[in-house]
């Protein structure tokens, strides 16, 4: 501009030497003036919009896993955007092993919150949100993942059986069904129910309360996504008595042959059938002729117990027995079978 302003001075200047120098005065105060204000004017600035630099975050949800194909997205925008007009929020969706790929745009509400209801595709839905404005798109949002679940979840169970007889007060329901399922088993022929929880991997164990007789029982598996399934099976209650069984290495034995070593072995089994561990068994051999042999022994993890004695010279031709007592935990019960003594 310094150099257009000397241009111009020069040539004033010349113009002197034709018009005369009044002329001229004017001319040269009317160019300087209008000059020295263009170079000192301040100019009027250009309005700059505000640089999006805060990302509106998303309310996560307290359980990912949902049957409902519409659901809706809370979103909070940073406190100097609410309700701006010139702002919008733009929804992207990535599924599974896919980029994300925008699916809605919202106006802003008036208040920090917007809610902007999606519709989710069955597997993973992972949903970022932006605020787009003026001066661009914002960063993402941090993920949130909504994963639509209408598969009913299976139920299998291992024990008991189906028809089966228990010979307790309850029966131990076990089984596996979808991870942190929701479980209620409940005895139909009672009223009596009782709740719990798969595990992570999907196993259970629930303890149902049983009437003698049959029991009609339903479990009813609820999976973390809302869908529920359900199972059903008869049980029978027994009597909850203990069983046992005994057996010898002989039954009959030459009277010749005596002194003769004999070994009983006594099989017990818990009201369920199970071979009971630890019970006490008192072994009685009694035969005619010679003194009644008594023993104790307890049953190992195969519910057996052994007891091994001799039977001496002396024992008379006939028939003796063997005997035995078993105690425990759940009740007792005895049982026997003969011995004989031929010639």
């Amino acid at each position: 501009m310094l150099a257009v302003g000397v241009v111009a001075l020069a040539g004033v200047v010349l113009y002197v030497g034709i018009a005369g120098f009044g002329t001229v005065a004017g001319a040269i105060g009317s160019t300087v003036s209008s000059f020295v204000e263009q170079v000192t004017a301040t100019p009027t600035p250009t309005p700059t919009p505000v640089v999006v630099a805060e990302a509106p975050s998303v309310s996560g949800p307290s359980e990912p896993y949902t049957n409902r194909e519409q659901v809706d997205l809370v979103v909070t925008v940073p406190a100097k955007f609410v309700g701006d007009p010139a702002y919008r929020l733009r929804v992207y969706l990535a599924l599974e092993d896919q980029e994300p790929a925008p699916i809605d745009e919202a106006s802003l509400a008036p208040t920090p919150q917007t809610i902007i209801p999606v519709m989710l595709t069955k597997g993973i839905n992972d949903f970022t949100v932006t605020l787009v404005g003026p001066a661009g798109e914002s960063e993402s949002s941090p993920i949130v993942r909504f994963v639509l679940d209408q598969d009913k979840p299976g139920i299998k169970l291992i024990s008991p059986k189906d028809g089966a007889t228990v010979n307790r007060k309850a029966v131990d329901l076990e089984g596996r069904t979808q991870g942190r399922s929701t479980l209620i088993a409940r005895n139909r022929d009672t009223g009596e129910s009782i709740g719990g929880k798969a595990d992570a991997d999907g196993s259970f164990s629930l303890a149902l309360p049983l009437a003698l007789g049959s029991n009609r029982i339903a479990i009813t598996a609820t999976d973390p996504a809302g869908n529920a399934n359900e199972l059903e099976l008869t049980v029978r209650r027994g009597s909850g008595e203990l069983s046992a069984s005994l057996i010898a290495s002989a039954y009959r034995i030459k009277r010749s042959a005596l002194p003769e070593e004999i070994r009983l072995t006594a099989t017990v089994d818990d009201p369920d059938g199970r071979p009971l561990a630890g019970a006490k068994v008192t072994f009685t051999l009694s035969i005619t002729g010679i003194k009644t042999v008594t023993g104790d022994a307890a049953t190992g993890q195969d519910g057996k117990a052994v007891y091994t004695t001799t039977i001496p010279r002396g024992a008379d031709v006939g028939g003796g027995n063997a005997t035995i007592w078993v105690t425990s935990g759940d009740g007792s019960t005895s049982a026997y079978t003969v011995i004989a003594i031929t010639k």
